[in-house]
């Protein structure tokens, strides 16, 4: 309930005839302050008027009044400047260290605003618990607050982006190569794929663009993936080349042994397993590494989805791992999975690059060749589309993953644009 009042109070959900001390004097809030998440007063930097006198600094808020003696805040200086206790239940007198008495003022809020948004928040027979009342959100309204959290999204992904810009010192052929080796872990192995590009620099691999196998080698026995796959001269004997060349650059190079980077593999279709990944890296940088020379150039769908076709050739043009041979498949990535690589790296690479140097026709055809994307399809896009969200590109399903992963899982409902309008007009017991 604590909660759910400075929610009320931050975003002024009361009627102002309302506002009165409890010996009956008026209030007006002229600034409601800044929210604290810390130790200290609730809100900072506050700006009230009691019977015409203004005063600044801090508001305290409470369920009860006497949970300010109860949490030991009559005996703490740093409570000193709080100008207003609000609370719920006026049951005692509260005072500065000093014993000066603080102004208190009653602030019920409605008991079906705490029931609907327990009910919001908490029912756990609910994927998205605002579903029902969706349909009843002006489109308008959903409609500006998905294009805000787009480019919430894509300027947090701007950020990770010049962190990497940071640590590479300006490369941004490396920027990207480390952006795309995370890319291709497709969310399951992102995270391990993003391990690998970091501990296998691409400078390393280009020195060696003329031999596919020495690359290779490079790739998976840092990946850690060639331990305990049988190898010899008669038997297997690529994989026999790849350990040897992997050997011989580890030494040449002071490579870390390989480390357990935590690939997963369960449940997964052959061609998404991180060896097929991998391959398809190690032909991307063979190749030339088109993306890192020519993604900022990228003007039109067409042009992205060049810089991701790619064919294996040999021995991973028959095999999804290291087990028995399958039917040829010389295609490296389907359409779909290139449309994830725009989406993951060619977007906000761009979009980083114009926001970094203050190019706006740069961010501009990002967020351009996002909105001529297709929409993704998964679990997330299921569930608002089925909840009347309509879903018709690639920059509305961004906005609708920033949503469920920043929002609905995290149960901010208090501070999603939907979930106030929904909860706002039931904040103050009437």
């Amino acid at each position: 309930m604590e909660k759910l009042m400075q929610y009320v109070w931050q975003h002024r959900l009361w009627m102002p005839s309302d506002m009165r001390t409890t010996t009956g004097r008026p209030v007006l809030v002229l600034d409601p302050g800044l929210l604290n998440t810390d130790a200290g007063p609730d809100f900072f930097n506050a700006k009230i008027r009691i019977d015409g006198r203004t005063w600044v600094g801090n508001i305290e808020i409470h369920v009860h009044a006497s949970d300010w003696h109860r949490h030991h805040h009559d005996g703490d200086p740093a409570y000193d400047n709080v100008i207003l206790h609000v609370v719920e239940v006026d049951d005692c007198r509260i005072a500065r260290s000093n014993g000066e008495e603080i102004p208190q003022v009653v602030m019920p809020c409605a008991r079906d605003f705490s029931v609907r948004y327990h009910q919001m928040v908490n029912n756990p027979l609910a994927d998205l618990g605002c579903a029902a009342e969706l349909p009843s959100i002006p489109q308008v309204y959903v409609s500006d607050w998905l294009t805000a959290l787009a480019f919430e999204r894509l300027y947090s992904r701007a950020e990770r982006i010049r962190r990497l810009c940071d640590q590479f010192r300006g490369d941004w052929g490396s920027v990207i190569y480390v952006t795309l080796a995370r890319a291709l872990g497709f969310s399951t192995n992102s995270d391990a794929f993003e391990r690998l590009a970091m501990a296998v620099p691409l400078r390393m691999l280009q020195k060696h663009c003329d031999n596919l196998v020495t690359i290779e080698g490079i790739l998976f026995g840092q990946a850690g993936l060639l331990s305990g796959v049988p190898a010899d001269r008669d038997e297997n004997f690529y994989v026999y080349r790849m350990k040897e060349e992997h050997a011989f650059m580890a030494s040449k190079f002071g490579l870390d042994a390989p480390r357990e980077l935590g690939w997963r593999m369960a449940r997964m279709r052959p061609q998404n397993f991180p060896h097929r990944r991998i391959a398809t890296l190690a032909a991307m940088v063979q190749a030339g590494f088109a993306p890192g020379y020519n993604l900022l150039h990228v003007h039109t769908e067409e042009d992205a989805r060049r810089l991701f076709r790619v064919e294996l050739t040999g021995y991973w043009s028959r095999r999804y791992n290291f087990g028995t041979p399958s039917a040829t498949s010389v295609r490296a990535l389907s359409e779909d999975s290139i449309t994830t690589l725009i989406i993951n790296v060619v977007v906000p690479v761009l979009f980083a690059y114009g926001t970094f140097y203050g190019d706006e026709s740069i961010r501009n055809r990002a967020v351009e060749l996002l909105q001529s994307l297709r929409p993704e399809n998964n679990k997330i896009i299921r569930l608002f589309t089925a909840a009347g969200i309509t879903c018709s590109d690639a920059f509305t399903s961004q906005a609708l993953i920033e949503l469920r992963r920043n929002y609905c899982e995290p149960r901010k409902c208090l501070y999603c644009r939907i979930g106030h309008r929904l909860l706002a007009h039931k904040a103050i017991r009437r």
